[in-house]
Protein backbone atom coordinates (compact mmCIF):
# COMPACT_ATOMS: atom_id res chain seq x y z
CA UNK A 1 0.00 0.00 0.00
CA UNK A 2 0.79 3.94 -0.85
CA UNK A 3 3.33 5.73 2.27
CA UNK A 4 1.71 8.54 3.86
CA UNK A 5 4.60 10.42 2.14
CA UNK A 6 2.60 10.46 -0.84
CA UNK A 7 -0.49 13.03 0.13
CA UNK A 8 -0.27 15.99 -0.60
CA UNK A 9 0.90 18.56 1.93
CA UNK A 10 -0.51 21.95 1.99
CA UNK A 11 2.10 25.08 3.44
CA UNK A 12 -0.02 25.21 6.56
CA UNK A 13 -1.63 21.48 8.08
CA UNK A 14 -5.58 21.30 8.04
CA UNK A 15 -6.63 21.04 11.62
CA UNK A 16 -8.78 18.47 12.25
CA UNK A 17 -11.21 18.05 15.51
CA UNK A 18 -11.92 14.08 16.09
CA UNK A 19 -14.83 14.78 17.82
CA UNK A 20 -16.67 12.16 20.63
CA UNK A 21 -17.96 11.71 23.72
CA UNK A 22 -18.45 9.51 27.49
CA UNK A 23 -20.16 6.09 27.15
CA UNK A 24 -24.27 6.63 26.63
CA UNK A 25 -25.79 3.82 27.64
CA UNK A 26 -24.93 1.10 25.39
CA UNK A 27 -22.82 -2.00 26.16
CA UNK A 28 -18.82 -1.78 26.36
CA UNK A 29 -17.51 -1.89 23.18
CA UNK A 30 -20.17 -0.45 21.00
CA UNK A 31 -20.32 3.08 20.88
CA UNK A 32 -16.73 3.58 21.97
CA UNK A 33 -16.63 7.38 20.51
CA UNK A 34 -13.66 7.96 22.61
CA UNK A 35 -11.25 5.12 22.00
CA UNK A 36 -12.60 4.83 18.49
CA UNK A 37 -11.39 8.58 18.02
CA UNK A 38 -8.06 7.79 19.23
CA UNK A 39 -7.49 4.68 16.98
CA UNK A 40 -7.89 7.63 13.84
CA UNK A 41 -5.98 10.32 15.59
CA UNK A 42 -2.96 7.41 15.31
CA UNK A 43 -3.94 6.85 11.59
CA UNK A 44 -3.70 10.38 10.94
CA UNK A 45 -0.58 11.34 13.21
CA UNK A 46 1.38 9.74 10.27
CA UNK A 47 -0.12 12.11 7.58
CA UNK A 48 1.87 15.27 6.65
CA UNK A 49 0.07 18.21 6.78
CA UNK A 50 -2.78 17.35 8.69
CA UNK A 51 -3.11 17.64 12.52
CA UNK A 52 -5.53 16.04 14.12
CA UNK A 53 -6.89 16.31 18.00
CA UNK A 54 -9.12 14.36 19.74
CA UNK A 55 -12.04 16.18 21.86
CA UNK A 56 -14.48 15.24 24.21
CA UNK A 57 -17.39 16.84 23.35
CA UNK A 58 -20.17 16.58 26.12
CA UNK A 59 -22.42 19.30 26.63
CA UNK A 60 -22.46 21.71 27.07
CA UNK A 61 -19.09 21.87 24.67
CA UNK A 62 -19.53 25.78 25.69
CA UNK A 63 -15.66 26.22 23.95
CA UNK A 64 -16.92 23.98 20.91
CA UNK A 65 -18.19 27.14 18.62
CA UNK A 66 -14.14 28.97 19.08
CA UNK A 67 -12.75 25.56 18.31
CA UNK A 68 -14.72 25.12 14.96
CA UNK A 69 -13.34 28.43 13.93
CA UNK A 70 -10.39 27.40 13.68
CA UNK A 71 -10.97 23.99 12.33
CA UNK A 72 -10.72 23.26 8.63
CA UNK A 73 -12.31 19.48 9.20
CA UNK A 74 -14.70 17.54 12.03
CA UNK A 75 -15.13 13.87 12.22
CA UNK A 76 -18.47 13.43 14.29
CA UNK A 77 -18.67 10.23 16.53
CA UNK A 78 -21.29 11.48 19.34
CA UNK A 79 -24.21 10.34 20.15
CA UNK A 80 -27.81 11.61 18.20
CA UNK A 81 -24.93 14.05 16.37
CA UNK A 82 -27.89 15.39 14.79
CA UNK A 83 -29.78 16.51 16.71
CA UNK A 84 -26.35 17.78 18.91
CA UNK A 85 -25.42 19.56 16.82
CA UNK A 86 -28.53 21.82 16.74
CA UNK A 87 -28.94 21.98 20.67
CA UNK A 88 -26.74 25.65 20.58
CA UNK A 89 -27.47 28.04 18.18
CA UNK A 90 -23.94 28.65 18.25
CA UNK A 91 -22.37 25.29 17.47
CA UNK A 92 -24.82 24.85 14.62
CA UNK A 93 -23.60 28.52 13.28
CA UNK A 94 -20.17 26.99 13.59
CA UNK A 95 -20.82 24.01 11.92
CA UNK A 96 -22.86 26.22 8.78
CA UNK A 97 -19.84 28.58 8.88
CA UNK A 98 -16.41 25.74 8.79
CA UNK A 99 -18.78 24.15 5.57
CA UNK A 100 -19.12 27.43 3.93
CA UNK A 101 -15.20 28.48 3.97
CA UNK A 102 -15.23 24.48 2.47
CA UNK A 103 -14.11 22.65 5.30
CA UNK A 104 -14.15 18.83 5.53
CA UNK A 105 -17.21 17.25 7.49
CA UNK A 106 -17.08 13.47 8.28
CA UNK A 107 -19.86 11.80 10.05
CA UNK A 108 -19.69 8.43 11.91
CA UNK A 109 -22.35 5.70 13.21
CA UNK A 110 -24.59 7.51 15.99
CA UNK A 111 -22.88 10.48 15.23
CA UNK A 112 -25.21 10.74 11.89
CA UNK A 113 -28.71 10.20 13.98
CA UNK A 114 -31.84 11.92 15.02
CA UNK A 115 -34.56 10.12 16.72
CA UNK A 116 -36.77 12.92 16.01
CA UNK A 117 -37.20 14.09 12.47
CA UNK A 118 -36.59 17.70 12.93
CA UNK A 119 -32.96 17.79 13.24
CA UNK A 120 -32.44 15.69 9.83
CA UNK A 121 -32.58 18.37 6.59
CA UNK A 122 -30.58 20.86 8.41
CA UNK A 123 -27.87 17.58 9.18
CA UNK A 124 -28.14 16.71 5.80
CA UNK A 125 -27.74 20.04 4.40
CA UNK A 126 -24.14 19.92 6.18
CA UNK A 127 -23.24 16.40 5.58
CA UNK A 128 -25.57 14.80 3.07
CA UNK A 129 -26.76 12.14 4.90
CA UNK A 130 -28.77 11.21 7.84
CA UNK A 131 -29.94 8.29 9.91
CA UNK A 132 -33.28 10.11 10.96
CA UNK A 133 -36.68 9.84 12.28
CA UNK A 134 -39.03 7.62 13.29
CA UNK A 135 -38.55 5.57 10.60
CA UNK A 136 -35.00 5.18 10.70
CA UNK A 137 -33.94 1.68 10.05
CA UNK A 138 -30.86 -0.48 11.55
CA UNK A 139 -29.64 -4.27 11.44
CA UNK A 140 -27.29 -5.91 13.03
CA UNK A 141 -25.68 -8.02 10.11
CA UNK A 142 -23.33 -10.79 10.56
CA UNK A 143 -21.32 -11.96 7.60
CA UNK A 144 -22.13 -8.74 5.74
CA UNK A 145 -21.21 -8.68 2.08
CA UNK A 146 -19.52 -4.97 1.97
CA UNK A 147 -19.23 -4.33 -1.84
CA UNK A 148 -16.70 -1.12 -2.56
CA UNK A 149 -17.41 1.48 -5.60
CA UNK A 150 -14.92 3.21 -8.07
CA UNK A 151 -14.34 5.95 -5.37
CA UNK A 152 -10.87 7.67 -3.90
CA UNK A 153 -12.06 6.82 -0.78
CA UNK A 154 -12.09 3.62 -1.48
CA UNK A 155 -8.72 3.19 -2.94
CA UNK A 156 -6.68 -0.45 -1.58
CA UNK A 157 -10.10 -1.27 -0.68
CA UNK A 158 -11.56 -4.85 -1.94
CA UNK A 159 -15.21 -6.02 -1.27
CA UNK A 160 -15.21 -8.17 2.09
CA UNK A 161 -17.54 -9.29 4.85
CA UNK A 162 -17.84 -7.98 8.04
CA UNK A 163 -20.69 -8.42 11.38
CA UNK A 164 -21.90 -4.72 11.79
CA UNK A 165 -25.03 -2.99 12.79
CA UNK A 166 -25.71 -0.63 9.86
CA UNK A 167 -27.77 2.22 9.35
CA UNK A 168 -29.70 2.20 6.18
CA UNK A 169 -32.47 3.53 3.86
CA UNK A 170 -30.79 6.99 4.74
CA UNK A 171 -31.93 10.65 4.16
CA UNK A 172 -29.36 12.03 1.53
CA UNK A 173 -29.00 14.90 -0.27
CA UNK A 174 -31.40 15.99 -3.35
CA UNK A 175 -30.70 18.06 -5.49
CA UNK A 176 -28.08 18.44 -8.41
CA UNK A 177 -25.35 17.44 -6.34
CA UNK A 178 -26.67 13.45 -5.12
CA UNK A 179 -24.27 12.00 -2.36
CA UNK A 180 -21.79 9.32 -4.27
CA UNK A 181 -22.29 5.76 -3.01
CA UNK A 182 -18.91 4.61 -1.75
CA UNK A 183 -19.50 0.94 0.11
CA UNK A 184 -22.86 -0.83 -0.58
CA UNK A 185 -24.38 -4.13 1.07
CA UNK A 186 -27.29 -6.03 0.09
CA UNK A 187 -30.06 -5.61 3.09
CA UNK A 188 -33.39 -7.64 3.05
CA UNK A 189 -33.14 -8.02 -0.42
CA UNK A 190 -32.33 -4.22 -1.43
CA UNK A 191 -28.40 -2.88 -2.22
CA UNK A 192 -28.00 -0.37 0.21
CA UNK A 193 -25.74 2.50 0.82
CA UNK A 194 -23.45 2.46 4.14
CA UNK A 195 -20.79 5.14 3.24
CA UNK A 196 -20.93 8.02 0.88
CA UNK A 197 -18.67 10.73 -0.14
CA UNK A 198 -20.20 14.32 -1.82
CA UNK A 199 -19.19 17.19 -2.96
CA UNK A 200 -20.83 19.65 -1.34
CA UNK A 201 -22.48 22.95 -3.24
CA UNK A 202 -20.66 25.07 -1.16
CA UNK A 203 -17.33 23.57 -2.78
CA UNK A 204 -16.55 21.58 0.73
CA UNK A 205 -16.56 17.73 1.18
CA UNK A 206 -18.52 15.65 3.40
CA UNK A 207 -17.68 11.65 4.01
CA UNK A 208 -20.05 9.52 6.24
CA UNK A 209 -19.63 5.43 7.07
CA UNK A 210 -22.52 4.21 9.24
CA UNK A 211 -21.11 1.29 10.35
CA UNK A 212 -18.71 0.97 13.75
CA UNK A 213 -21.23 0.18 16.15
CA UNK A 214 -18.47 -2.71 17.37
CA UNK A 215 -15.57 -1.22 18.66
CA UNK A 216 -13.82 -4.11 17.57
CA UNK A 217 -14.39 -3.67 13.91
CA UNK A 218 -11.33 -0.79 13.91
CA UNK A 219 -9.42 -4.21 13.93
CA UNK A 220 -9.85 -4.74 10.15
CA UNK A 221 -7.42 -3.34 8.17
CA UNK A 222 -10.54 -1.88 5.67
CA UNK A 223 -11.78 -0.08 8.37
CA UNK A 224 -8.79 1.90 9.12
CA UNK A 225 -8.23 2.45 5.56
CA UNK A 226 -11.76 3.65 4.60
CA UNK A 227 -11.78 5.99 7.85
CA UNK A 228 -8.50 7.67 6.93
CA UNK A 229 -8.72 7.84 3.19
CA UNK A 230 -12.81 9.78 3.78
CA UNK A 231 -11.54 12.42 6.03
CA UNK A 232 -8.37 12.97 3.63
CA UNK A 233 -10.76 12.73 1.21
CA UNK A 234 -12.62 15.46 3.03
CA UNK A 235 -10.16 17.64 3.59
CA UNK A 236 -9.08 17.55 -0.34
CA UNK A 237 -6.25 15.36 0.41
CA UNK A 238 -4.40 13.50 -2.52
CA UNK A 239 -5.50 9.56 -1.92
CA UNK A 240 -2.93 7.08 -3.96
CA UNK A 241 -4.27 4.45 -6.22
CA UNK A 242 -3.14 1.91 -4.08
CA UNK A 243 -4.50 2.97 -0.95
CA UNK A 244 -2.49 3.92 2.19
CA UNK A 245 -0.81 1.68 4.36
CA UNK A 246 -2.55 1.08 8.04
CA UNK A 247 -0.87 -0.80 10.54
CA UNK A 248 -1.62 -0.14 13.93
CA UNK A 249 -0.03 -2.41 17.05
CA UNK A 250 -2.59 -4.81 18.61
CA UNK A 251 -2.50 -2.24 22.30
CA UNK A 252 -3.75 0.41 19.43
CA UNK A 253 -7.70 -1.32 19.77
CA UNK A 254 -7.34 -2.12 23.46
CA UNK A 255 -10.28 -0.30 25.48
CA UNK A 256 -9.32 0.92 29.24
CA UNK A 257 -11.65 0.03 32.30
Amino acid sequence: MGGLDSLSEAAEPKKVLLLGQKPDGHPKATHEYMAGQQVLARLLAEVKGVEAKVIQADDPWAEGPELLKQADGVVLFVSEGARWIQADPRRLDAFTQLAARGGGLSTLHWGMGTKEAAPIEPFVKLFGGCHGGPDRKYQVLKGAEVRVAEHAIAQGIAPFKTDEEFYYRLKFAPGERPVTPVLQVPIDGVVETVAWAWDRPDGGRSFGFTGLHFHANWKKPEYRRLMLQGVLWSLKQEIPKEGIAVDLPDEAFELKP
